[in-house]
């Protein structure tokens, strides 16, 4: 059997990095070609980088048809799942192959609601006005994320990545350069700014995040100071001079409280950052 090579299916699994392609072929030189690759028909399927090297090298391999496909969306599902279920896939990784699962399942739920639909009016009476059920679409961000083994929050910043980054951006995240948090934080930056972060290395791009963020805090409309509680229909204070009451005193108490609580949660949001600088420089 000829193998057949799609280039769409090659494309559409993100491609190792040159340290795991050099890491590939030593093991596959060292033990051979263990796995067998996965075909539809004459397809290739599954192991285009263990093809490639075991042609180079001559290397012995084995093929096996998976023979449920009934479609190219099968197919890519059938990738995106596999992959999913690897250790060494990166979060960010993880993230994309799931949000392109879910771009699947909604364009084939709504294709399948068109369906029934267009059954359902071929047969109902002329001045029929019922409406046929639609499939319910579980693609929402909980659902990838769960798929995805990440979070929520996460999954909303590889979105963004992938609307508003530059490729160079993209490319810098994917090879671990850049934290998703910072990536996402950078591609709010014109797409010129984020090409010359990428260029200037990690540290560029660490301080790009970081500048951002430092803008974003600044720019938050600072919290309305609250009534004193005379201002707010409570009662009045002691005259001056006079002593204060045991309740004056009780709210003189409550309000440095208040003053303190807030400055610890500010100084936890800076350590926060901090944190996140120190994690990204890692």
């Amino acid at each position: 059997m000829q193998i057949q090579i799609n280039d769409s299916l090659r494309a559409y699994i993100e491609p190792l990095t040159e340290a795991e392609h050099d890491a590939l072929e030593r093991s596959l030189l060292a033990e051979g070609c263990r796995d067998a690759l996965v075909l539809w028909n004459d397809v290739l399927v599954d192991g285009h980088n263990r093809y490639a090297i075991c042609q180079k090298h001559g290397i012995p391999f084995k093929v096996v048809q998976n023979e449920r496909f009934g479609s190219m969306e099968d197919v890519m599902l059938w990738m995106i799942d596999n992959h999913l279920g690897r250790r060494s896939v990166s979060d960010f990784q993880r993230g994309v192959l799931a949000l392109r699962k879910k771009d699947i399942l909604a364009k084939r739920l709504e294709a399948d609601a068109a369906r029934i639909r267009a059954e359902d009016a071929a047969i109902a009476p002329p001045d029929s006005d019922a409406e046929a059920a639609a499939p319910k679409v579980r693609t929402s961000r909980e659902d990838i994320a769960r798929a995805a083994r990440l979070s929520s929050n996460t999954i909303s910043q590889i979105e963004k990545i992938q609307k508003t980054a530059t490729p160079e951006l993209v490319e810098a995240v994917r090879t671990g350069t850049i934290s998703i948090n910072a990536a996402a934080t950078v591609a709010s930056l014109p797409a010129e700014d984020q090409v010359s972060a990428v260029a200037g290395g990690k540290k560029s791009l660490q301080q790009a995040a970081k500048e951002v963020r430092d803008q974003r805090a600044a720019s938050r409309p600072a919290k309305p100071a609250k009534p004193a509680p005379w201002e707010d229909g409570g009662e009045t204070p002691s005259q001056p001079g006079q002593p204060l009451t045991e309740v004056e005193h009780l709210r003189a108490e409550v309000a440095e409280l208040k003053a303190k609580n807030a400055a610890l949660r500010a100084e936890n949001a800076g350590l926060r950052d901090r944190i996140e600088q120190l994690v990204d420089a890692s």
